[in-house]
């Protein structure tokens, strides 16, 4: 696999379905930036939560997203650091409080608008594994590979929650997968950019798949396409 490509990689899909780790190793082992697009939103309703902002104010929070600086760092074991405002965030971010909130900061057209841009320029001077919500369909729809990562709602429910347990921090599992549910329908519902996979997405239901096997699909699927030349036109739409 040590071929080089060209052009970016959309990986889409909803909490918990595995979108966030298997980016960061697929983009390990194409030698690509990884970027969570996720964590971006994430770092703003952390900052909007710790100024005292109400998360449904919007012209507060367009105001906020015009003036904070989010940016990722990858370090060279792979480990994605974020920052907000210069302020290191990584675990903050992760909090039960933000996740709560963080969908609510993101249906804001104004803010994601904001972030896209974040997001669109660092793809254009890299290339890029870039993983959220809309990101086959609205921030790189001419990306060649595209991926939509699925799960069952008990599964997600219980990754969430173990990770969260070996955080060491307190976690309910009904309630995690009542939050879930409850994001997904946000999600799937906002006006703007809402979660859906793009037409010519591979879906990957991850419910019964370690990590290894869904990056080696993608892989598998990235190679495949680029050797045969035809980018997102060959297995456009397909479920594996």
């Amino acid at each position: 696999m040590k071929e080089k490509l060209s052009g970016n990689v959309a990986i889409d899909g909803p909490a918990g379905a595995g979108k966030s780790t298997a980016a960061r190793l697929l983009a390990q082992k194409l030698g690509y930036l990884y970027i969570d697009t996720g964590a971006m939103y994430r770092a703003l309703t952390w900052k909007a939560l710790k100024r005292g902002i109400n998360v449904f104010a919007e012209k507060q929070l367009v105001a906020l997203a015009e003036e904070t600086n989010i940016y990722l760092e990858s370090t060279t074991g792979g480990i994605l650091k974020v920052y907000c405002d210069g302020e290191e965030v990584t675990k903050a971010i992760r909090q039960e409080n933000v996740s709560c909130h963080v969908s609510a900061v993101a249906r804001v057209p104004e803010v994601r608008r904001r972030l896209v841009e974040l997001q669109r320029k660092m793809a254009a001077s890299n290339r890029v594994v870039m993983d959220g919500r809309d990101i086959g369909t609205n921030v790189l729809p001419e990306a060649p590979y595209k991926f939509f990562l699925t799960a069952s709602l008990a599964e997600r429910a219980r990754r969430r929650y173990q990770e969260l347990l070996a955080a060491g921090q307190p976690a309910a599992l009904e309630k995690i997968k009542e939050e879930i549910h409850k994001r997904d329908v946000q999600d799937s519902l906002r006006e703007v950019d809402p979660l859906q996979p793009a037409p010519d997405a591979v879906i990957i239901d991850t419910t019964n798949l370690r990590i290894e096997e869904v990056v080696d699909k993608m892989l598998s699927i990235i190679y495949e396409r680029h050797n045969f030349g035809t980018g997102s036109a060959t297995n456009s739409g397909l479920s594996v």
